[in-house]
């Protein structure tokens, strides 16, 4: 019997050691830490798309371009500057001759273009860019500037005193007023009909100089021969009186002369 309780006893107290032991490392032993899961942040909002513009109407409605809008019709650049307003994240800058500035055209003429060198003048008048009238002095420094025309069809620009101007060779003209100028559609006025050096050659015409101003002679001034004359007779005047008064002398003093011998014979 006593041989049978010692390894009861020795069962137990291993059972209590291991217990115990368990319990502690338990204790012990540090849970894992659990990081709290980031909170993700909200996507930026898109960038509202641009505003459609349809330039056919714009023009219209804008000032009097009809004439170019039916050259921009007629050979279908509207097409490709519609195209590139709208579906491009580059934009597009126009310049609008007026229809007096059509109208004025003498020489060249643009009767005598065939319907490529017309088309070209016409892409000639357009910018694959939007340029607002801030960026015009940016366009100073990398003239000349290329056009939807290509190839040699450049433009030159300056800047006088904030007033923008172009040049094409054969035309010299400044940007008259801003038309539209919201990205990504600038369109700006111009007096004069952009005329091409690839089309119409470099023997450009000299500029006439402009007309010398007459010169008006004061209102005071009178015309010489009237100051001659009246110079003559206002000297002719003082002899006329200087010789009636000697006359008038001499026969003054024939009377009183008289008069004495006619006293003495008496």
């Amino acid at each position: 019997m006593k041989n049978m309780e010692f390894p009861m006893i020795f069962i137990v107290c291993s059972a209590l050691l291991l217990l115990c032991s368990s319990t502690a490392y338990a204790q012990t032993a540090k849970s894992p830490s659990i990081s709290p899961t980031p909170t993700p942040s909200p996507a930026p909002a898109p960038a509202p798309a641009p505003e459609y513009v349809n330039l056919t109407d714009l023009l219209t409605v804008a000032g009097p371009f009809q004439t170019f809008l039916n050259y921009l019709q007629s050979t279908k650049v509207i097409d490709t500057f519609q195209n590139q307003a709208n579906n491009t994240q580059e934009g597009v800058t126009i310049f609008v001759p007026t229809n007096s500035a059509f109208s004025s055209l003498k020489k060249p003429s643009l009767s005598n273009l065939t319907q490529g060198q017309l088309k070209s003048l016409i892409l000639f008048h357009g910018l694959p860019r939007f340029y607002s009238l801030a960026d015009f002095k940016n366009l100073t420094q990398l003239s000349p500037v290329p056009t939807f025309a290509g190839g040699q069809y450049t433009l030159n620009f300056t800047d006088a005193s904030g007033v923008a101007r172009i040049s094409s060779g054969w035309s010299n003209t400044k940007v008259s007023s801003s038309v539209h100028s919201t990205d990504p559609v600038a369109i700006y006025q111009v007096d004069k009909v952009l005329l091409p050096e690839a089309i119409f050659g470099t023997d450009i015409p000299p500029t006439p100089a402009p007309a010398p101003s007459p010169d008006i002679a004061p209102a005071a001034d009178t015309p010489s021969g009237a100051t001659n004359g009246g110079k003559s007779s206002s000297a002719s005047s003082p002899s006329n009186s200087s010789y009636k008064m000697i006359s008038w002398g001499i026969w003054s003093q024939l009377v009183l002369a008289l008069s004495g011998v006619l006293v003495l014979f008496l």
